[in-house]
């Protein structure tokens, strides 16, 4: 294992990966406080609202002060896509959890363990799609990715083999979700440690972070688009739902799937490979990196 003192003028590495946790836990303890102070305990649309901007106004602004003068980097040693590299890479993201997820409910359904009905009509559900969609990029995948599957994994990888690094970021990450109460009981912490370590994973295979912050937008976006806050589907059996065609199995062949698109397969501790014949500009036949 490399040496986990980068030396130079910046701070060692453990103190540099514990200031951001810590500021990064403390700005979700913030908001959990402020929507509580503001809208009370329970679920409420506005509370959502101000949360998501909140998480995304106070978080990315850390992470890039972080990088800036926690690492000594600069603005220009941090990679920058194009919007439409940027789309891509997201859309290869949610495909990787939406592809898996829609075959899982559609054999459920099929099979006669699940029924689904729209509540209200069609319009309402896709407005309400696409509402939710923005605030889920905002309070989590946009967020939570950059801090850690791009901070946090980027800066554990420079001192640990790249499997270690995966683990070390979903520990973290499961540690960040018991903090601020998201993950409260057993079930929930597996979940939250395994969710992290597929998003590791991709992290890893893809060598971006707009993959995972696409997977999480889809996986976040489909999770919550079918409970009670929401409540535009009428279902048989959310439970089953919830945790199995929507968590379970596509939590467990989601790296696959992204792998098979993204045009390899591959170990994570050799990121990137070859990129797709889509991903290729034609000046040149290089692949623009995201």
């Amino acid at each position: 294992m490399a040496s986990m003192d980068t030396g130079g003028r910046r701070l060692h590495l453990v103190w540099r990966i514990a200031i951001v946790f810590g500021a990064a836990t403390l700005i979700w303890l913030f908001i959990h406080w402020m929507g509580d102070a503001l809208f009370g305990s329970g679920y409420d649309r506005g509370r959502h609202v101000a949360s998501a901007v909140a998480a995304t106004a106070l978080a990315v602004p850390m992470v890039v002060l972080a990088y800036r003068h926690l690492d000594r980097l600069p603005w220009s040693g941090l990679r920058r896509a194009s919007p439409g590299t940027v789309g891509r890479l997201l859309l290869l993201g949610m495909a990787g959890y939406l592809i898996p997820a829609g075959l899982a409910v559609a054999a459920i359904t099929a099979t006669g363990g699940l029924t689904i009905g729209l509540r209200g009509s069609l319009a309402e559900a896709v407005l309400s799609v696409l509402a939710l969609v923005v605030l889920v990029f905002l309070y989590e995948a946009l967020p939570e990715e950059l801090v850690f599957r791009g901070y946090l994994f980027r800066n554990l990888a420079t001192a640990l083999p790249r499997w270690a690094a995966v683990l070390a970021q979903a520990a973290l990450f499961t540690l960040f979700g018991v903090v601020v109460g998201a993950a409260g009981s057993v079930d929930r912490i597996v979940l939250f440690f395994a969710f992290a370590y597929v998003q590791g994973v991709i992290r890893a295979v893809t060598d971006t972070l707009w993959v995972p912050v696409g997977f999480h937008l889809a996986f976040q976006t489909a999770e919550q688009i079918v409970g009670p806050f929401w409540d535009r589907f009428a279902v048989s059996d959310l439970d089953l739902l919830q945790q199995i065609a929507l968590g379970l199995i596509p939590l467990a062949l989601g790296v696959f799937t992204v792998q098979a698109l993204w045009g390899r397969t591959g170990d994570p501790s050799h990121p990137g490979g070859a990129r797709p014949a889509w991903w290729r500009r034609r000046r040149g036949g290089r692949p623009r990196r995201g």
